[in-house]
């Protein structure tokens, strides 16, 4: 089966000279050649995926045509899939099997995208680098020695691997783009709100984001348009303005577009080779008219802490519910009280990073400490919205690294958490302020990808995929792809 991107077999499926059968079956054969080495898969229904395909064949054999009708997708394992398990990457949830299917998988099942494989992820999706998986963590298809970014590891390994041409993750500080750079591919975590978040495991309530994967822009927004939408089963939801134009994204002309470049982003603590490819994408967008406009982002100096500490203490609150009482592991140990069975239950099967935010999230929210850590960051996430809605006073979108450096080796940080976390600098605080951004490739340094991030105003995400557009139009850092044996 040749490789291609979402765009490219949509056509051949609408032309008849592709069936979905022939590429659902070829995304298994590549799983069985790859997935040895890369680790990005946890679960498959093959037989399943097979039936759906045929029925998607029937459909377009009748004339029909939706954007996502006969493609395959894969979806990371803190989705609800009806039918397969569903891990969470953790082993607390050892037997759980999805009851149900999450509002944007029965969306994209509705028209006719055809899942593959559940997804490896750092473990509740708490990560950067996709170490912290209680299973065999994924590699990174440019280097497998190197991590591949986190939380959303196995979906963006999924789609840089070619073992779909789309993918969905969760992004909660930068879950889904900042192993997009890492591994080469474009990723979206839209306006707070967009994609719905029923059956989608809970986190952090106010920053999780549902988050489509792909090569392009122009494949992300195929899925996209398919899923957005208001949920009556999600009352934080809501509609998505110019969502027609989706399903046939042009390039924006990038003429008279302002650029902002937030010079918080842009101190010291770049690593060189980063820096030299986010100047030379900018240079890109200057070619073409645009001008890059000087912006301030104050607050982001307290993103970080302010990140940590909403987030862990919405993660104390969101995994109480994992208490082997109705669902997942319970201990097997000699406890004979409820809540030590409870207590047993989560020490055997959560792990390390799960238990450290749980912790943090704990004392944040104790009697004596509310007031000084979590309503003081509530506070500060105010002033860093603020920060951005000033910026767009200046600028129509921001253009910023999305991480510090390129994909790091394996154990290279994870006895440092500070480190780790800041790894994420750059991400984590639009996903505070729930605007819309990407990650998309911005070009190789030292053998290695690395992305450039744009960020737009609330729910102005068609424009920010159509800027993408534009300028992956004058790039083909997006069709590089890794090489790959078993």
């Amino acid at each position: 089966m040749a490789l291609g991107t979402a765009m490219d077999w949509r056509e051949g499926l609408d032309a008849g000279d592709l069936s979905s059968e022939s590429l659902v079956r070829g995304a298994f054969d590549r799983i069985r050649t790859l997935d040895g080495t890369l680790h990005a898969v946890l679960a498959t229904d093959e037989a399943r995926s097979l039936d759906l395909a045929r029925k998607a064949d029937r459909r377009l054999r009748a004339g029909e045509r939706t954007p996502v009708l006969g493609l395959p997708i894969v979806l990371k394992d803190n989705l609800h899939w009806s039918g397969l398990p569903m891990t969470c990457g953790s082993r607390v949830l050892d037997g759980y099997v999805a009851p149900y299917d999450a509002t944007v998988v029965r969306r994209l099942l509705e028209a006719g995208a055809i899942p593959i494989a559940k997804a490896n992820l750092d473990e509740f999706a708490m990560g950067s680098s996709g170490e912290y998986s209680a299973f065999d963590p994924a590699r990174n298809p440019w280097d497998p020695t190197r991590v591949p970014g986190g939380s959303s590891s196995g979906s963006v390994v999924a789609v840089a691997a070619g073992y779909a041409p789309l993918a969905l993750g969760s992004d909660t500080g930068g879950s889904v783009r900042l192993p997009a750079s890492f591994c080469n591919v474009t990723a979206l975590r839209p306006t707070y709100g967009v994609l719905s978040r029923y059956g989608l495991t809970a986190m952090a309530s106010s920053l999780d984001q549902v988050g489509p994967i792909a090569a392009t822009a122009t494949d992300l927004a195929l899925a996209f348009g398919v899923m957005a939408g208001v949920d009556p089963m999600d009352s934080t939801s809501v509609e998505l303005p110019h969502r027609e134009r989706l399903a046939d994204l042009r390039p924006l002309d990038l003429n008279g577009l302002r650029v902002g470049l937030p010079e918080e982003y842009f101190a010291d603590g770049l690593e060189p080779g980063v820096r030299g490819l986010l100047d030379a994408a900018l240079r890109v967008f200057e070619g073409q008219g645009a001008r890059l406009v000087p912006v301030s982002l104050p607050h982001t100096r307290y993103a970080i802490d302010t990140y940590y500490l909403l987030c862990t203490s919405e993660v104390s609150s969101n995994l109480s519910r994992f208490d082997g009482v109705r669902y997942g592991l319970r201990s097997n140990s000699a406890a004979s009280t409820l809540a030590g069975m409870i207590s047993e239950t989560r020490d055997e099967g959560l792990g390390p990073e799960v238990k450290r935010r749980i912790l943090l999230g704990t004392f944040c929210l104790s009697r004596g400490y509310y007031d000084a850590f979590y309503l003081k960051a509530l506070k500060a996430r105010t002033l860093i919205a603020a920060d951005f809605h000033a910026a767009f006073a200046q600028a129509d979108i921001l253009a910023s690294p999305v991480s510090p450096g390129t994909a790091f080796p394996f154990g290279a940080k994870t006895d440092d958490p500070l480190a780790m976390y800041l790894a994420d600098v750059f991400t984590v605080p639009t996903a505070l302020a729930g605007l819309p951004c990407l990650s998309m490739p911005a070009g190789f340094t030292g053998g290695l990808p690395a992305g450039i991030q744009l960020i737009g105003p609330a729910l102005s995400d068609v424009r920010l995929l159509e800027v993408a557009r534009a300028f992956q139009s004058l790039t083909r850092h997006h069709l590089e792809t890794p090489t790959l044996s078993a």
